[in-house]
Protein backbone atom coordinates (compact mmCIF):
# COMPACT_ATOMS: atom_id res chain seq x y z
CA UNK A 1 0.00 0.00 0.00
CA UNK A 2 2.93 2.14 1.04
CA UNK A 3 4.85 1.57 -2.73
CA UNK A 4 1.37 2.51 -4.57
CA UNK A 5 0.57 5.98 -2.25
CA UNK A 6 4.64 6.45 -3.34
CA UNK A 7 4.10 5.44 -6.74
CA UNK A 8 1.15 7.89 -7.24
CA UNK A 9 2.84 10.97 -5.23
CA UNK A 10 5.97 10.29 -7.63
CA UNK A 11 4.17 10.43 -10.77
CA UNK A 12 1.94 13.86 -9.61
CA UNK A 13 5.01 15.45 -8.90
CA UNK A 14 6.31 14.44 -12.48
CA UNK A 15 3.37 16.08 -13.82
CA UNK A 16 3.48 19.15 -12.13
CA UNK A 17 7.21 19.62 -13.23
CA UNK A 18 6.18 19.47 -16.73
CA UNK A 19 6.43 23.06 -18.61
CA UNK A 20 3.15 24.14 -20.38
CA UNK A 21 3.41 24.40 -24.64
CA UNK A 22 3.29 27.92 -24.16
CA UNK A 23 5.93 28.16 -21.07
CA UNK A 24 8.22 26.03 -24.07
CA UNK A 25 7.77 28.37 -26.31
CA UNK A 26 9.21 31.54 -24.59
CA UNK A 27 12.03 29.69 -23.59
CA UNK A 28 12.58 28.51 -27.13
CA UNK A 29 12.28 32.13 -28.27
CA UNK A 30 14.41 33.71 -25.35
CA UNK A 31 17.12 31.14 -26.03
CA UNK A 32 17.47 31.56 -29.20
CA UNK A 33 17.03 35.63 -29.28
CA UNK A 34 19.69 35.05 -26.91
CA UNK A 35 22.25 32.88 -29.22
CA UNK A 36 21.29 35.25 -31.99
CA UNK A 37 22.40 38.66 -30.14
CA UNK A 38 25.76 37.37 -29.20
CA UNK A 39 26.46 35.79 -32.66
CA UNK A 40 25.88 31.99 -31.74
CA UNK A 41 23.80 31.42 -34.99
CA UNK A 42 24.79 28.20 -35.44
CA UNK A 43 23.11 27.81 -31.53
CA UNK A 44 20.29 30.48 -32.79
CA UNK A 45 19.25 28.18 -36.29
CA UNK A 46 18.76 25.09 -34.12
CA UNK A 47 15.59 26.53 -33.30
CA UNK A 48 14.38 27.70 -36.57
CA UNK A 49 11.97 25.74 -39.05
CA UNK A 50 14.04 24.16 -41.85
CA UNK A 51 12.42 26.16 -44.44
CA UNK A 52 12.96 29.32 -42.46
CA UNK A 53 16.51 29.10 -42.52
CA UNK A 54 17.51 30.81 -45.07
CA UNK A 55 15.49 34.13 -44.44
CA UNK A 56 16.73 33.90 -40.84
CA UNK A 57 20.48 34.12 -41.85
CA UNK A 58 19.64 36.71 -44.65
CA UNK A 59 18.23 39.20 -42.00
CA UNK A 60 21.14 38.62 -39.77
CA UNK A 61 23.47 38.71 -42.23
CA UNK A 62 25.13 42.18 -41.41
CA UNK A 63 24.82 41.55 -37.29
CA UNK A 64 28.43 41.18 -36.00
CA UNK A 65 30.49 43.57 -38.73
CA UNK A 66 28.05 46.62 -40.09
CA UNK A 67 25.84 46.74 -36.71
CA UNK A 68 25.88 45.14 -33.35
CA UNK A 69 22.95 44.43 -31.14
CA UNK A 70 22.98 46.04 -27.53
CA UNK A 71 20.13 44.38 -26.32
CA UNK A 72 17.40 41.85 -26.76
CA UNK A 73 14.17 41.65 -24.61
CA UNK A 74 10.79 39.59 -24.61
CA UNK A 75 8.07 42.29 -24.93
CA UNK A 76 4.94 40.33 -25.70
CA UNK A 77 3.69 36.24 -25.83
CA UNK A 78 0.20 35.51 -27.29
CA UNK A 79 -0.96 31.85 -28.60
CA UNK A 80 -2.73 32.23 -31.45
CA UNK A 81 -3.86 28.69 -32.79
CA UNK A 82 -3.18 25.22 -30.89
CA UNK A 83 0.23 25.27 -31.63
CA UNK A 84 1.05 28.76 -32.69
CA UNK A 85 2.58 32.03 -30.92
CA UNK A 86 3.34 34.88 -31.67
CA UNK A 87 6.13 36.76 -29.08
CA UNK A 88 7.52 40.28 -29.60
CA UNK A 89 10.82 41.23 -29.31
CA UNK A 90 12.19 44.50 -28.95
CA UNK A 91 15.85 45.12 -30.00
CA UNK A 92 18.20 47.75 -29.18
CA UNK A 93 21.34 47.82 -31.59
CA UNK A 94 23.63 50.50 -33.79
CA UNK A 95 25.26 50.66 -36.68
CA UNK A 96 28.94 50.29 -36.32
CA UNK A 97 29.55 53.48 -38.67
CA UNK A 98 27.07 56.25 -37.10
CA UNK A 99 26.90 54.53 -33.03
CA UNK A 100 23.47 56.22 -33.14
CA UNK A 101 21.06 53.38 -30.46
CA UNK A 102 18.09 52.27 -32.14
CA UNK A 103 15.06 50.25 -30.97
CA UNK A 104 13.25 47.83 -33.33
CA UNK A 105 10.25 45.71 -32.16
CA UNK A 106 10.07 42.92 -34.07
CA UNK A 107 7.31 40.33 -34.53
CA UNK A 108 7.81 36.25 -33.84
CA UNK A 109 5.83 33.55 -35.49
CA UNK A 110 6.19 30.44 -33.57
CA UNK A 111 5.23 26.57 -34.36
CA UNK A 112 5.11 23.53 -32.37
CA UNK A 113 6.63 20.90 -34.29
CA UNK A 114 5.28 17.99 -31.34
CA UNK A 115 6.49 19.62 -28.52
CA UNK A 116 9.76 21.26 -30.57
CA UNK A 117 8.83 24.69 -31.00
CA UNK A 118 10.19 26.76 -34.38
CA UNK A 119 10.58 30.04 -35.33
CA UNK A 120 9.04 30.06 -38.74
CA UNK A 121 8.70 33.74 -39.71
CA UNK A 122 9.78 36.99 -38.30
CA UNK A 123 9.19 40.73 -39.54
CA UNK A 124 9.87 44.67 -37.73
CA UNK A 125 6.69 45.58 -36.45
CA UNK A 126 7.86 49.04 -35.44
CA UNK A 127 10.35 51.34 -34.67
CA UNK A 128 13.85 51.55 -36.48
CA UNK A 129 14.49 50.00 -39.94
CA UNK A 130 18.01 47.83 -40.89
CA UNK A 131 17.69 46.03 -38.06
CA UNK A 132 16.49 42.44 -40.14
CA UNK A 133 18.41 43.45 -43.53
CA UNK A 134 15.65 45.87 -44.56
CA UNK A 135 16.64 48.54 -47.24
CA UNK A 136 17.59 52.06 -45.54
CA UNK A 137 18.42 55.30 -46.90
CA UNK A 138 22.41 56.75 -46.20
CA UNK A 139 22.24 58.64 -43.90
CA UNK A 140 24.01 61.91 -44.06
CA UNK A 141 27.69 61.46 -42.24
CA UNK A 142 28.70 63.57 -39.93
CA UNK A 143 32.10 64.70 -39.96
CA UNK A 144 33.90 63.64 -36.75
CA UNK A 145 36.04 65.23 -34.25
CA UNK A 146 40.28 64.45 -34.28
CA UNK A 147 39.63 61.62 -31.47
CA UNK A 148 43.61 61.95 -30.58
CA UNK A 149 44.94 64.92 -28.78
CA UNK A 150 47.48 67.75 -30.45
CA UNK A 151 51.31 66.67 -30.11
CA UNK A 152 53.04 68.65 -27.05
CA UNK A 153 56.67 69.00 -27.75
CA UNK A 154 58.88 69.78 -24.77
CA UNK A 155 61.76 70.51 -26.04
CA UNK A 156 63.43 72.04 -29.10
CA UNK A 157 65.83 69.59 -29.78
Amino acid sequence: MRQLVLLAALALTACATQTSGLARAQEAAQEMNLNARFGRMELAIETVAPESREAFTDHRRAWGNKLRVADTEMAGLRRTGEADADVLVRVAWFRMADQDLKTTTVKQKWHDFKGDWKLVSEARLDGDEGLLGEPVPDAPVRPREHSQFPTIKLSSQ
